[in-house]
């Protein structure tokens, strides 16, 4: 096996340490390190040391010249919708005229619309959609990502979004994470009475989470609990069916509104609670006290032109365990950029370049219960590497909204550039 050898580089950001979610103080030690090569063999990286004695370990390696950029872990977006039809672009123009999100989803807008597009897709047609919204997502420096559905709300187009998401694990280098959300909204023909509600919480339960465990579907199951979309009760549920047929569990967590949502998610044991733009003081203590990591999605927030995003010094600062994604999806948050999400980290978060760069590495691989494997880069982890084209870390958040990924690889393969 013929090692590859990455070398001359101006840093390599290692955010080397322990194969867990970060916390506290870790997370203000990304690893930055110079006059550093890391060598890869197969699937795997083999050493990260001194550029000297790398070359002179592995002195017949291909060698990769990174021109004096920075290597990065690739970046894990542990939060998205990618699985959807049409844009709803026309929901942005609403927003500005003062509608808010449960205003669009009374009128029709909202999840429902994508759900009405969707229904009417053939698997086909999303993975044709889907294929070069991930690609996108990839040139951005991501590695690894998380898919949702959630859009379909019927067996049938719950089951034919996660078989979309199978095919494209077999067409993408990406590594791609399944997640079962057939709770992200009640659909419109079950709202009408609490019995209507209540047989849409049993079918999930009795016919759409066996079906997805029977075909091996889905990693994770989720639930959108937000007043107004599913409660407290429901989402406990649907979270422990999902967790008696051996789903993970993550939540959409207190995004508008405080709910108690981050406090069921630490009680489940839940690998992450997303969103929690809107969470109370007792729910960061409930995530810092537990092992449940807090995913943070301020590009959400911004594109809903909110100006309160989740309190992330007060999470940090409280011992909880912080990461970050882009929540990419055709309503709230259409971008598919995440050194995008690390500059409003930084602006909006009141994140450190560090702390901002580990929760889109290390802890995003931790709320994908992947901290084992990625997130790193140090010996026997993979060979997810992501190249910018950049001096210094910090200028990652810095040229927000520039492209500056120059090349990536997904478990030794190159993936982009």
């Amino acid at each position: 096996m013929t090692a590859r050898l990455f070398v001359n580089a101006s840093q390599v950001v290692t955010c080397a340490g322990p194969a867990r979610a970060r916390r506290g103080e870790e997370l203000r030690d990304a690893n930055v390190l110079t006059r550093t090569a890391v060598a890869v063999e197969g699937e795997r990286i083999a050493l990260v040391a001194g550029d000297e004695e790398v070359r002179r370990r592995f002195p017949d390696a291909e060698l990769v010249d990174c021109a004096r950029g920075i290597l990065l872990p690739g970046l894990v977006d542990s939060h998205t919708h990618a699985i959807f039809g049409r844009p709803r672009f026309e929901e942005q123009e609403m927003r500005s005229a003062g509608l808010d999100y449960m205003d669009i989803a009374r009128r029709g807008g909202g999840i429902h619309a994508s759900v009405r597009d969707l229904r009417e897709r053939t698997e086909d047609d999303l993975v044709a959609l889907a294929l070069p919204r991930l690609e996108r997502l990839a040139r951005y420096g991501t590695t690894t990502v998380e898919v949702k559905s959630g859009y379909g709300l019927t067996v049938e187009d719950e089951l034919k979004s996660l078989r979309a998401i199978q095919r494209l694990s077999a067409l993408l280098p990406l590594r791609l994470v399944p997640t079962f959300l057939g709770a992200h909204e009640i659909p419109l023909e079950a709202r009408g009475t609490p019995e209507g509600r209540a047989d849409y919480v049993h079918l999930i339960v009795n016919e759409m989470i066996p079906r997805v465990v029977e075909g091996g579907l889905a990693r994770f199951a989720d639930v959108f609990c937000e007043p107004g979309v599913f409660t407290i009760d429901e989402s406990r549920t649907v979270l422990a069916a999902a967790r008696a047929a051996g789903l993970r569990l993550k939540l959409h967590a207190d995004e508008l509104r405080p709910s108690g949502g981050a406090e069921l998610a630490a009680a489940l044991g839940a690998t992450s609670a997303d969103h929690l733009a809107a969470i109370s003081d007792a729910g960061i203590r409930a995530l810092a006290s537990s092992e449940t990591v807090a995913t943070l999605l301020p590009g959400t927030m911004l594109f809903l032109g909110k100006e309160r995003h989740a309190p992330a010094r007060a999470l940090i600062d409280g011992g909880a365990a912080v990461a970050l994604a882009t929540d990419f999806n055709p309503g709230t948050s259409p971008t598919p950029n995440f050194p995008l999400i690390l500059a409003l980290a930084v602006s909006q978060l009141r994140m450190s370049v560090s702390e901002a760069v580990i929760a889109a590495t290390v802890n995003g691989a931790a709320a994908l219960d992947l901290a084992h494997e990625t997130g790193q880069l140090a010996a026997g982890f993979s060979a997810d590497i992501a190249l910018f084209d950049v001096d210094d870390v910090r200028e990652i958040p810095y040229w927000y909204g520039d492209r500056r990924c120059r090349a990536t690889w997904v478990q030794g393969r190159p993936c982009v550039g």
